[in-house]
């Protein structure tokens, strides 16, 4: 899987949208803030930019003509874990969950406020800053690697998207601990105040179909009912 190129302070970012005014208000926005923004007004463009360079971070519409915006974001999962946060202009909670499902790691609404846009943005990259033990941790058949970046099960390897790997390492770090959907928030996308549970809950649904061996039943990643999950110590 290719590695998305996230350094501490994001430098290029793929705008995939087919609206021309929102494209240029977004790559103004995007400028203003020093970063390098490349548009492109179809997935179709999107994954041929994707192709020929690496971004720190993908803006992705949901509504695109063509390939839409939940099919681009499952082609580039397949081989890319680069950060994906959608825009969308649907208030649909069901959109928003199948745009995470489909592999986005955040989201923002339209009409979007621009400060909020560049924080989640650049809270992509802070996440990734400190850095980790060299240690590996063990959970049942798993093995973490949080310096490598590599997580092993029963000896193969499993693919996580960088938002996976964090959660699963924010959890994993603290066996028989219970992190709060909030706490998680903060740690892993790096916000809490405009933040958003379902993210927390998504992605931990995405995170136990690679690491179960039965995600309806889960032991990796547990759930406490009414407080958070935890990793059994």
């Amino acid at each position: 899987m290719r590695v998305g190129r996230l350094s501490d302070v994001p430098r290029s970012v793929l705008i995939i949208e087919d609206d021309p005014r929102i494209r240029r208000i977004l790559q103004m926005t995007l400028q203003r803030e020093g970063l390098d923004a490349v548009e492109a007004d179809s997935g179709e463009t999107g994954l041929e930019r994707l192709a020929e360079r690496d971004f720190d971070v993908i803006l992705l519409d949901l509504m695109l003509p063509g390939k839409d915006g939940f099919e681009v974001c499952r082609e580039i999962r397949r081989t890319s874990n680069v950060p994906i946060i959608m825009v969308t202009a649907r208030g649909d909670s069901h959109d928003v969950v199948a745009g995470l499902e489909a592999g986005a790691d955040d989201y923002v609404s339209k009409p979007f406020v621009a400060k909020e846009l560049s924080a989640r943005i650049r809270a992509l990259a802070r996440r990734t800053r400190a850095p980790q033990p060299r240690v590996r941790i063990e959970v049942g058949d798993l093995e973490i690697a949080p310096q490598d970046g590599t997580v092993t099960r029963a000896g193969e390897p499993v693919n996580l998207t960088r938002t996976e790997f964090k959660l699963l390492c924010e959890l994993a770090t603290e066996p028989g601990r219970v992190l709060s959907r909030e706490e998680l928030l903060e740690r892993v996308w790096g916000y809490d105040y405009f933040g958003d549970s379902r993210l927390v809950d998504v992605h931990v649904r995405r995170l136990r179909k690679k690491v179960e061996e039965d995600p309806g039943h889960p032991t990796v990643v547990t759930t406490v009912r009414g407080m958070g999950y935890r990793v059994p110590g």
